[in-house]
């Protein structure tokens, strides 16, 4: 088993956490509150800056040029992601220059960034990689039975896509070329998970 897909499979219950979270499942049903899902939108435009940050610190230390390559068109596909963020917020009025990021988005983004501060390339894509893997785990498990049509249906046909997927396995690559199983690495991945878990449950409850 690759290192990517034993730090996944030792991180199951979170998966299934967040998989079965109420704001996951409005998303899956349609019913989200459209005010939850606004915060999340904010939210996650203010995470996916600090993302795309990481992606271009873990380039800079890449110890190879496939690797610098790599992250460069990660950050290139959270620009993607964000532009996806812009459209809700052009639709329900959410201006995006005003978000304040919340205690469990701040403490995401203040992991990722001290992660990809002082971290090497390795410990940067296991901070990193969760994220990928978790949306694209979700999006396939809300479209397993096909995409339904509401005002949700975009954000699980985003996550749910093949080239979504491929970006993720991408991304665990490089995890298990730049890494080995220490006990930092996986108290890393394990911590993004939470992060995860949290920011779900924080966007449920605004």
């Amino acid at each position: 088993m690759t290192i990517s897909k034993d730090l996944w499979q030792s991180n199951q219950d979170l998966a299934q956490a967040c998989l079965e979270n109420p704001f996951v499942q409005g998303i899956a049903n349609g019913t989200l509150d459209r005010a939850k899902f606004a915060y999340y939108v904010g939210q996650d435009a203010f995470f996916l800056e600090s993302f795309a940050r990481a992606y271009s610190l873990a380039a800079a230390k890449s110890p190879d040029w496939e690797g610098f390559n790599a992250f460069h068109t990660f950050a290139g596909a959270v620009l993607e992601e964000l532009r996806l963020h812009e459209g809700y917020a052009t639709k329900w009025g959410i201006d995006l220059r005003t978000v304040e990021p919340g205690t469990a988005t701040r403490r995401y983004t203040d992991f990722l960034l001290a992660t990809a501060w002082s971290g090497d390339a390795g410990l940067i894509t296991v901070a990193m990689t969760p994220c990928m893997r978790l949306y694209a785990f979700l999006g396939q498990k809300l479209a397993e039975n096909g995409i339904p049509e509401h005002q949700y249906a975009d954000w699980i046909r985003t996550y749910s896509q093949p080239e979504f997927e491929q970006l993720a396995q991408q991304l665990e690559v490089l995890t298990d070329r730049y890494t080995t199983i220490t006990a930092s690495v996986k108290s890393t991945y394990r911590y993004a998970m939470l992060c995860e878990r949290d920011f779900f449950n924080a966007a449920w409850e605004s």
